[in-house]
């Protein structure tokens, strides 16, 4: 069987690969016939009847799992499958009764951890609507230009005519028809760390992801444009293939590893304890059934089976909480990667400042103003067709300039150069009035002086030399001072027969002069930082921008500048200077994508648990390097699928809530994770004490499984619970050695006061002889120790006087204790074997209580001043 659903995959993949290959070896008019499509694109009406037929544009790890599928990854825990082989076990033994009830555990985890997922699933799918990614598609009759329509990625459907640019996310595995300096970062499909270019011209193709003219879902663009066909979609492309392998690839984060440890530690404990148990009861009493029952019960009762559901509920619990503050959560762990985050990398760029550009001035090279340059940077904004950035924006708001120059009927547009990070520039090649080309280039003004010769203003032109270059720079560092961002504009003339153009034909220009642009500092950013750094986050520019920019900025906003490094001076940096540097520093400029993911490495050497918040292309590296990659609705498409959390307004204050909400996911978890280790230390010694000096079991097989499941209830409304202010203060992370220390400590202090309730039912009641009693005796006062030390965890101050549990938690936590002290006296006590207790057992028992808390709080204090909380 296994064989034929091997050769049948085999058959699909081959298949898929050779519409590919056909698609790759045939010229673009061929392909578009197979594909019954044409390059006006499908209509509507075709495109919703294609896409009826071969379903959405989604990956099979994109779907949403079904009812039956969440359940089942809720039950598959291996502590689930343990507790149900301990039931299994239980009934086996012929103890029914604790069968039913363990399985009962089982059910109340599952159940509400399914329950919380279910819903957390169902608010992200509403807010995952609002920041969906689109594909640029032609219809016949569209409105924008040449007919391009943008639509979601998943309505596409084979056929589709599709524009690429810079930014873009490929959104289906496509044939390009066009392509212009197209290079696109296949590294998710191939490992290869450079951008390959891609041509569209026919060519033999062996391999599709080797093929120059196909694009593959799941590469994105770096540079140029293009034009594509569609050919495969959904689980049909290449990464629809790779699904199941990428899925399974997830690293595993700290927080997993901390849950797991955890997990293993505990079950380590049962493995122990259990038999240990075993044998002294089975010596001691002879009865080596009930001996055997009774360690399967303990073995119940140290497992902490409530841990799955406790992270499930908090997690889910935090991604709805930050939703009501337009904060999108793609992976749930992420939130409590918010928490332990204690350096936060982020471009300024719509952080710092409005994210408004407002373009202020347009001088020649001597300062003055000039229209001329204005108008070719116009030019230049309006025929170039990749990604349009805040600048370009900014330029075409000039709306008079569209009605004075007509670009669309006074100019033709021939060719185009595109933006890349390495030469940082953009050059478009037009022509008017059947005149000589134009190539009008605009970008970073050293770049611009490296490849122009000329200079020209409206009443003056001649060379330029180094006197021009020094003015120039003067002129930009006074425009920088005030916290203008300066982008250069040249020009030339080329020969009219020349149709195409490269990076070669950007040389000897004439530099016309600068556009200035102003983006005002944000009124919140000031007070978002001193919030971050008051939580101990310490927020570090990593911008492409220029020092004295940055400077100007930061210093608007109350960020501490100090000393500025640049991308120039870590690139011949060793890690381990690198690292120390990036410790210090608070601010990067002139950085390229590789140098700003390299800033975050070198964070991470040092300790540091990184955020980065980006929207932009070169964001990509830095999003992947750090530990949460937080970005926009509004940023690339390469940036959304990359971040583990979507903003819906980019903010720092959004980022604070955030960082507070994992905080509290985290110390919710630790809680549970305290309560319940430092509770089955304390009841190791108490059982073993007890089953060595006891006539008879300390407790039946039913009553410990009752009292756990009780216990483990009134534990449900953690995820629920307040945490003090105090804890939220500075970054939260695993720390296993601090727990442990915690369970030494107070964990014997419940055997304190078991042993003394020993004491009272055998010398107080005459419970030697009286099973029943002792046991119930006993039941009622583990359960309420149990239950109500939870309240003097939680906290690291007074309870109840100082810090106060969730009234969810109030409540369940006190109607488990009225359960418990009820049982001995309902109508199905015998069931349970429990006998009514004894007037005098209750005001014994309510000082117990008293004392346990006193003792319980002054030693949390002591060990909350020694090691923390």
């Amino acid at each position: 069987m296994n064989q034929q659903f091997s050769a049948t995959r085999l058959l699909h993949e081959k298949r898929r690969d050779d519409a590919l290959l056909r698609a790759a070896r045939a010229d673009a008019e061929a392909v578009l016939a197979e594909l019954r499509s044409a390059r006006v694109g499908l209509s509507v009406r075709e495109a919703a009847r294609r896409l009826r037929r071969v379903g959405l544009n989604r990956i099979a790890h994109e779907r949403r799992p079904s009812l039956l599928r969440e359940l089942f990854e809720r039950a598959k825990n291996p502590l689930n499958a343990l507790l149900l082989a301990l039931a299994v076990a239980s009934y086996a033994l012929g103890d029914l009764r604790a069968a039913i009830v363990i399985a009962a555990m089982v059910v109340l985890s599952v159940g509400l951890a399914f329950f919380q997922e279910h819903r957390s699933n169902e608010a992200a799918a509403r807010l995952q609507a609002m920041v969906r990614t689109h594909a640029s598609v032609r219809r016949p009759g569209g409105h924008a230009p040449n007919g391009f329509v943008e639509e979601p990625i998943e309505w596409l459907t084979p056929g589709d005519i599709v524009r690429l640019s810079a930014g873009d996310m490929i959104p289906a595995d496509m044939r390009l028809l066009e392509a212009k300096d197209l290079f696109v970062n296949q590294s998710a499909l191939t490992g290869e760390s450079m951008p390959v270019e891609k041509f569209a011209h026919a060519a033999p193709a062996s391999d599709p992801f080797a093929a120059q003219n196909l694009a593959l879902m799941g590469a994105n663009v770096v540079s140029g444009y293009a034009t594509g066909v569609v050919v495969e979609t959904g689980p049909r492309t290449r990464l629809g293939a790779l699904a199941d392998k990428m899925a399974g690839a997830r690293v595993e984060t700290s927080f997993d590893k901390g849950v797991t440890r955890f997990t293993l530690l505990m079950v380590l404990f049962m493995a122990v304890m259990a038999p240990a148990v075993f044998v002294i009861n089975g010596v001691t009493k002879g009865d080596w059934l009930q001996a055997m029952l009774f360690a399967v019960s303990v073995a119940v009762g140290l497992a902490p089976e409530m841990l799955p559901m406790i992270v499930t509920v908090n997690l889910a619990k935090g991604a709805i909480a930050i939703a009501r503050k337009k904060v999108i959560v793609k992976r749930l762990v992420s939130i409590q990667n918010f928490g332990a985050m204690d350096v936060l990398c982020t471009d300024k760029t719509g952080t710092l400042t409005q994210d408004r550009i407002i373009l202020k001035r347009h001088l020649d090279i001597f300062g003055e103003e000039s229209e001329r340059v204005l108008e070719f940077a116009f030019l230049n904004s309006h025929f170039q067709s990749g990604l349009k950035n805040l600048l370009d924006r900014a330029v075409l708001e000039h709306h008079e300039l569209a009605h004075e120059l007509r670009p669309d009927h006074m100019f033709e547009k021939i060719d185009e150069i595109p933006f890349d990070f390495e030469r940082r520039r953009l050059s478009v090649v037009v022509r008017r009035d059947d005149g000589p080309h134009l190539l009008i280039c605009k970008g970073a003004v050293e770049e611009l002086f490296a490849i122009s010769s000329r200079y020209e203003t409206e009443t003056d032109c001649g060379a330029l030399d180094p006197s021009h270059l020094d003015a120039a720079r003067r002129e930009m560092e006074e425009l920088n001072a005030d916290g203008f961002r300066v982008v250069a504009v040249a020009y030339k003339e080329l020969p009219q027969p020349q149709a195409s153009f490269s990076i070669a034909d950007e040389s000897a220009l004439t530099l016309l002069g600068y556009i200035a642009f102003l983006d005002p500092p944000k009124e919140s950013a000031a007070p978002a930082i001193a919030a971050l750094a008051k939580s101990g986050v310490a927020v570090k520019i990593l911008t492409g921008d220029n020092d004295i920019v940055t400077r100007k900025i930061c210093k608007d906003v109350g960020l501490e500048v100090g000393r500025i490094v640049l991308g120039s001076q870590i690139e011949s940096m060793s890690e381990e200077d690198l690292s120390t540097l990036a410790a210090e520093a608070s601010v990067f400029a002139k950085l390229s994508p590789p140098q700003k993911a390299r800033v975050i490495d070198a964070l991470h050497r040092k300790g540091h648990v990184v955020g980065y918040l980006g929207d932009g292309i070169n964001d990509g590296p830095a999003l992947k390097a750090a530990d949460v990659g937080i970005s926009v609705d509004t940023a690339v498409d390469v940036a959304k699928e990359t971040a583990d959390i979507i903003l819906l307004e980019k903010s720092l204050a959004v980022l604070g809530d955030g960082v507070l909400e994992g905080r509290k996911v985290f110390a919710n978890i630790t809680k549970y994770i305290k309560m319940g280790a430092s509770s089955n230390f304390g009841n190791m010694f108490s059982v073993l004490g007890a089953s060595v000096f006891l006539p008879f079991l300390p407790m039946t097989p039913i009553q410990v499984v009752t009292n756990n499941l009780l216990y483990d209830f009134s534990q449900t409304a953690i995820p629920t619970d307040n945490v003090d202010e105090e804890y939220l203060a500075r970054p939260r992370r695993w720390d296993i050695d601090n727990i442990a220390k915690f369970v030494l400590c107070v964990g014997p202090i419940s055997s304190i006061f078991d042993y003394a309730t020993f004491a009272l039912m055998i010398y107080g009641f005459g419970a030697w002889t009286d099973p029943a009693l002792f046991q119930s005796g006993w039941f009622v006062e583990s359960l309420l120790t149990q239950t109500l030390i939870i309240h003097i965890i939680r906290t690291a101050r007074i309870p109840f006087i100082e810090s106060r549990a969730s009234n969810a938690l109030l409540l369940t936590t006190l109607t488990i204790c009225v359960i418990g002290a009820a049982l001995p006296f309902s109508p199905i006590a015998g069931v349970f074997g429990f006998t009514p207790l004894p007037p005098l057992y209750w005001p014994a028992i309510f000082s117990f209580l008293i004392c346990y808390s006193v003792l319980a709080h002054l030693v949390k204090s002591w060990f909350v001043k020694k090691w923390g909380m």
